[in-house]
């Protein structure tokens, strides 16, 4: 029976680290905030968002502590239900900034040992990092948006152009759910390198949580720190 996955993304830093650069940096500039999020499950296709809300009603340009909490238990409640939790490089970003801004710490750090970051497993079974977009287009899967990554979506939203970066979140997360179940169903992850070579990964079990992936590259994930 094919697993069900539940992509999840969320869009940060808020505007409390406008001069974060990149995703590389973020720990240096911690809390960050979440400006925006959403979760994607495999099997229905029903796309779930959130963001703050002003007193008003509006979009606020950061989640409140309250807000991020809501979006752990339901997390938490999927993943009860069934559903595998899958990100994109979660481990380094996403779930860390869950953690501080729900305040949710343990929760946070169950949900990343048992979920499946793609990225993550590729960089301990092959040592290399590797964009999603590369991975889609290695396995013939269409791309998501690489034009608005990490602090361009996070300026797209403090600019009130709200539904482009929600309508960013929808295909990321489509891409997201593609590659998992195109690695899945075919054993095997494809990818073309810089210099133009074709590269690939066996999945003959599929793909491996956290921590199961932890093991092969020799990590104790029971010692894993969110600031390395």
């Amino acid at each position: 029976m094919e697993r069900r996955y539940l992509a999840f993304d969320l869009v940060g830093p808020g505007p409390a680290a406008k001069a974060v650069p990149d995703r590389e940096t973020w720990n240096a500039h911690r809390p960050s905030g979440i400006s925006c999020a959403a979760m994607l499950p495999s099997d229905t296709g029903h796309l779930v968002t959130w963001h703050g809300r002003t007193r008003d009603g509006g979009v606020s340009s950061r989640m409140s502590e309250e807000e991020a909490k809501i979006m752990v238990r339901k997390l938490v409640d999927m993943v009860s239900g069934g559903y595998i939790l899958v990100t994109w490089n979660g481990l380094s970003f996403d779930l860390p900034a869950l953690a501080e801004e729900s305040g949710l710490d343990s929760e946070c750090r169950l949900l990343a040992s048992r979920h499946v970051d793609m990225m993550f497993h590729v960089y301990c079974v092959k040592g290399q990092y590797l964009g999603l977009d590369a991975a889609a287009t290695g396995m013939g899967l269409p791309g998501s948006t690489p034009s608005m990554a990490g602090i361009d979506a996070a300026r797209f939203w403090t600019q009130g152009k709200h539904q482009l970066v929600l309508d960013h979140l929808a295909g990321y997360l489509r891409t997201t759910v593609d590659v998992a179940l195109a690695g899945e169903r075919r054993k095997v992850l494809l990818w073309t390198n810089k210099r133009g070579s074709s590269q690939g990964m066996d999945l003959p079990t599929g793909w491996l949580t956290v921590t199961e992936a932890a093991r092969v590259k020799g990590i104790d994930f029971t010692q894993w720190r969110w600031d390395r």
